[in-house]
């Protein structure tokens, strides 16, 4: 008996032993973080490849027509100024002087023109009343006949000397526009963004093939617009008037409100592995983009198509081939299954088939031991609906 009762102590120390070994040993669950499936938008975007930026709808980069020493610079940078002010000229007295000489020219041949105008004139009354008398017998016709000719002379020495005034109108002309070529005129209303010489420097065109920096750079900022790059891949996709959300690196969490007005007709090969296409977006509302800065960098992101109301889950939680973990409540496993996704972004994927409204499912992909038929348990920090 007292072997018996030896005997049944040894079994149960022995099961004691391995229950707590199999307690032990049992596989633990991992902790994950859980996504309730629900309703929401789904959007399909586009978004730029490289960071585009803020362009005014009218720059001009100006440059005299001709080298000089600046003489008058009547602006500063960062003054706003209208159009047709004058803001820069390099030194033209030698235009000047040769204004001048022609100004006397033109009234010279003005004055001249009006004496020689004036004698035709009276020599033309003159032949019309001799030719009056000799029609009435009072003159003979060879006295009419001279007075004609010599009004038809004194008319054709006024008709030359209102060319001769032309053509001294003509040489002011040109003189003028030698006098354009030293002078920058304000073409818009703008802001000088940047002004390259002093008073006194030389200032140099550009040659032909040889890029120098313009004399002044003027902005009008009263109208803005972003230019953005997209990848090529992504061209046939976007067209003019789709609606685009704008973010600006200096103004974090702001979006503005845009429209696709232009897309490039050509590709631009910055490098061999980048290909893209840019794209011009409008403001909607010019009044929300005034004070921003020509040069913000900008993200954009072209809304290609919406739905408002529909089954989606992170993008994030998508494995390769469309497939989800999805997590069984009743014994706490985690299943594989595969989705039909419809609309998607970077931020959701719409859900077609697979999945239904309040089942749960991973965001955790990455930590070890997450798989299909792993024991799992919500992490209770970090799990969101």
């Amino acid at each position: 008996m007292r072997m018996l009762r030896r005997l049944l102590l040894l079994l149960v120390f022995i099961s004691a032993i391995a229950a707590a070994g199999w307690w032990f040993a049992r596989p633990q669950p991992v902790a994950v973080v859980l996504h309730e499936v629900g309703r929401g938008l789904v959007e399909a975007t586009l978004s730029n490849t490289r960071a585009g930026e803020i362009e005014a709808c009218q720059r001009t980069r100006m440059s005299t027509m001709m080298g000089g020493r600046i003489e008058y610079l009547g602006v500063r940078e960062g003054d706003r100024v209208e159009a047709g002010q004058l803001l820069l000229r390099l030194w033209n007295e030698d235009i000047g002087a040769r204004t001048a000489v022609a100004r006397a020219q033109l009234d010279t041949a003005r004055r001249r023109a009006g004496e020689v105008c004036t004698v035709a004139a009276n020599a033309k009354r003159e032949a019309e009343r001799q030719v009056s008398l000799a029609a009435r017998g009072f003159v003979s016709a060879s006295r009419a006949e001279q007075a004609t000719t010599d009004a038809a002379a004194r008319t054709a020495a006024c008709e030359t000397a209102r060319a001769d005034e032309r053509t001294a109108e003509a040489q002011i002309a040109a003189v003028n526009v030698d006098t354009g070529r030293t002078e920058l005129i304000a073409p818009f209303s703008g802001t000088i963004a940047k002004i390259t010489g002093e008073l006194g420097e030389y200032s140099t065109p550009s040659p032909p093939g040889v890029p120098t920096p313009p004399a002044i750079d003027l902005i009008d900022d009263s109208c803005l617009y972003v230019k953005a790059p997209m990848d090529e891949i992504d061209a046939p996709r976007i067209r003019e008037g789709q609606p685009v959300r704008i973010l600006l690196d200096a103004m974090p969490g702001r979006i503005f409100e845009g429209r696709v007005r232009r897309i490039a007709p050509y590709i631009s090969a910055v490098e061999r592995q980048a290909r893209t296409v840019d794209v011009d977006i409008d403001f909607i509302r010019q009044e929300e983009a005034r004070g921003l800065l020509v040069g913000y960098s900008t993200d954009v992101e072209i809304v290609l198509e919406t739905r408002a109301d529909t089954l989606r889950i992170p993008t994030a939680a998508l494995l390769e081939g469309n497939r989800v973990l999805r997590y069984r409540p009743d014994d706490g496993r985690l299943e594989r299954v595969t989705i039909t996704p419809g609309l998607a972004n970077w931020e959701f994927t719409e859900v077609l088939d697979g999945l239904q409204t309040g089942e749960r499912i991973v965001l955790s992909l990455e930590r070890e031991g997450v798989g299909d038929g792993a024991l799992a348990t919500p992490d209770p920090a970090a799990t969101p609906r």
